[in-house]
């Protein structure tokens, strides 16, 4: 019951804060064998204060990006809102935008932990996450190409093309039907054009399904495609994305919450503030083309970058 007294404040200020619900929503809590605690016990708070909800339980997807099964799609789209507890996420992934496409609000928290649901970037002043996250997403919309250099004299310089493509703000407010996003939230991303995008990074944040990085993991890209990546990390890194689409550069993005700490978990990793992430896989979900059935974003902590001649990130200082 401890745990219970302690979740059901922080899920009706979640409810009020980032759903925006009026009481009257059908909620579908999906969660998954790893997740099962959180899911319940944010069923159970749900169900204590007087929401219409349902409690649906799958096997733990192998990685990020990967369908789930068929009658839980379903149950995806027949709700008003629907939280995805999950192990890994399914932010990218067909059944998501569908669900998204007939009205139910998607909040999707892979990876999420007793302590960064009762702490960290779950406590943020959302209203100021929302305001610096639309003014990147601006600058994103009217920029064609992002230059990013890392290393500790920023000898490390990517190329990003984002000509055409349309930025888009994860807020972790979700006032619209449709609306979608990851909570804990905090991030202006975007998905590039794999012609132009090219050079090198360094991650010394984190990368999805391995961690805090245990030394910075260097990544060479040439015509978007990931085509090195240093050390045991990126040798891991390599082997989860495949040797196909999943090494397509699929997305670049800012961390705008001031509140998310870097802990090896992505889902609080890459809405750090003033850090950056670039992601291999799955676009297709946001504005992109692929369709890899992955997506893995990797961290970096302190970079600068540049959106066409301004620089909006210093030394990880937005």
């Amino acid at each position: 019951m401890s745990h219970l007294n302690t979740f059901i404040p922080i899920v009706k200020n979640v409810m009020e804060q980032n759903v925006c619900a009026s009481g009257n929503e059908h909620v579908v809590i999906l969660t998954d064998l790893e997740k099962e605690e959180i899911g319940r016990l944010v069923f159970d708070s749900l169900d204590h204060l007087g929401f219409t909800c349902d409690y649906k339980l799958m096997q733990t997807r192998s990685k990020s990006g990967e369908e789930p099964p068929a009658t839980v799609a379903a149950m995806m789209k027949e709700a008003d809102v629907c939280f995805c507890i999950c192990q890994h996420s399914l932010t990218h992934t067909k059944a998501r935008k569908e669900a998204s496409q007939t009205g139910t609000k998607v909040i999707t928290m892979p990876g999420v932990t007793m302590d960064m649901f009762t702490e960290g970037a779950m406590k943020a002043d959302y209203e100021m996450v929302k305001s610096l996250t639309y003014a990147l997403t601006e600058r994103l919309n009217a920029a064609e190409k992002i230059t990013i250099h890392t290393g500790a004299k920023g000898e490390y310089v990517l190329t990003v093309n984002i000509s055409s493509r349309k930025g888009i703000s994860s807020t972790g407010v979700f006032n619209e039907k449709g609306a979608s996003g990851n909570l804990p939230s905090g991030e202006s991303y975007i998905a590039p054009q794999l012609e132009g995008s090219e050079g090198e990074i360094l991650i010394d944040g984190s990368i999805a399904g391995i961690g805090k990085v245990s030394d910075p993991v260097l990544l060479r890209l040439e015509k978007g495609r990931l085509v090195s990546a240093s050390g045991e990390d990126g040798e891991k890194l390599l082997q989860l994305l495949g040797d196909k689409d999943g090494r397509c550069i699929a997305e670049f993005g800012i961390g705008t919450n001031e509140t998310a700490r870097i802990s090896g978990n992505i889902l609080e990793d890459e809405k750090a503030y003033g850090t950056i992430h670039l992601a291999f896989g799955s676009n297709i979900t946001f504005g992109g083309t692929i369709n890899a059935g992955v997506h893995l974003d990797c961290v970096t902590r302190k970079p600068t970058v540049w959106i066409e001649n301004e620089k909006v990130v210093e030394n990880g200082k937005v």
